[in-house]
């Protein structure tokens, strides 16, 4: 039996050991101790060809439905605040700057609900709030949601009640709540983007300096195309759909041609498939619609821009919940975060 006298001193050569250790690293950048694997052991060392134990490294992503409609919703709702905002100011279009400020508020709340219903109860929304972390997308985007629900609910709550009561007050208020939704909308459609690159999920890591232009063109693709179907025929709305669904191809095509293995849950599988189907709606579908409704005649214009604004708000949908699922398949692959 060990004698209880000694263990000071033992403890004092594994402090001795732990600085020797600390010193050797601040010198040479890095330690060549040898670690707690001893040589020759039998416990396995992980490796993309033999894994570890065959274990995933990654806990999966514990969203459900809610968070890609979360998503769709919330990216829709951030670029038709600053349509709305740009159409009241720059194109003079005050029944479009009305339908893209009712679009924020019902996207808005929406997404507050779908928010709330995947956290469990309000309470832990709040308690998001607590603090703000600027380094923390999560942390940000819950600050930017907060903002955005509040002034777009505002602003629309004053488009309603300057229409009746004719109150300048009320549209000077509806006017600046118009102009913090549209600041705050830019980041609201496309954070989430950042959201998920900025975590260890092989797939969506890989993706981190495209994920947020994606997801902010696909949501103006789906404010466009939810504009076009309240009524607003605006060659202007057209343009914007077109340069969207052009860039939603680029987004495909680079998606297609990556050879990287962290992109395998893109591109095989049912949800290979369905990232594909929801490409080619939010892309060549709508893009190929809209450039034959600029030549078209006027009846023919507005049927082919609402069939591409079909096309474009399904795609959109669907290509959320694939990257979502992704995300699924990429971390219960144990090969892929040991990969170099």
């Amino acid at each position: 039996m060990s004698d209880p006298l000694q263990r000071p001193a033992v403890d004092d050569l594994r402090e001795q050991r732990l600085f020797e250790i600390r010193r050797e690293a601040e010198t040479k950048g890095k330690v060549e101790a040898i670690g707690t694997r001893p040589a020759g052991a039998p416990f396995p060392i992980a490796s993309p060809e033999t894994g570890y134990y065959g274990v995933p490294l990654l806990k999966e992503p514990p969203w459900t439905l809610e968070i890609p409609s979360y998503f769709f919703v919330g990216g829709a709702a951030g670029s038709a605040a600053v349509l709305g905002f740009s159409a009241r100011w720059f194109g003079h279009d005050h029944r479009l700057a009305r339908d893209c400020r009712r679009l924020a508020a019902m996207g808005a709340a929406a997404s507050a609900g779908l928010l709330i219903a995947d956290l469990g109860r309000p309470a832990r929304f709040l308690a998001m709030l607590r603090v703000l972390k600027l380094k923390s997308p999560m942390s940000v985007g819950a600050w930017v949601v907060a903002v955005f629900g509040a002034s777009s609910t505002a602003a629309a709550l004053a488009e309603m009640l300057s229409r009746r009561f004719k109150f300048l007050p009320i549209q000077v208020v509806g006017d600046l709540a118009e102009a913090v939704a549209a600041l705050a909308g830019l980041p609201f459609s496309n954070y989430t983007g950042v959201l998920i690159g900025a975590t260890a999920v092989p797939v969506w890591n890989e993706n981190v300096a495209t994920l947020p232009i994606h997801f902010g063109i696909s949501g103006l693709n789906s404010a466009v195309s939810m504009l076009e179907l309240m009524g607003n025929d605006n060659r202007a709305l057209n343009t914007l759909g077109m340069a969207a669904s052009a860039v939603e191809v680029l987004e495909g095509l680079n998606i297609e041609t990556s050879k990287k293995p962290a992109m395998k849950p893109l591109k095989q599988g049912r949800n290979g498939l369905l990232t594909r189907i929801g490409g080619v709606l939010s892309g060549p579908v709508p893009l190929a619609l809209r450039v034959a409704a600029a030549f078209a005649g006027k009846r023919r214009s507005s049927q082919l821009r609402r069939a591409a604004a079909v096309s474009s708000i399904m795609g959109s949908a669907l290509t959320r919940f694939a990257w979502v699922q992704a995300g699924h398949i990429s971390s219960r692959d144990w090969r892929l975060p040991l990969a170099k």
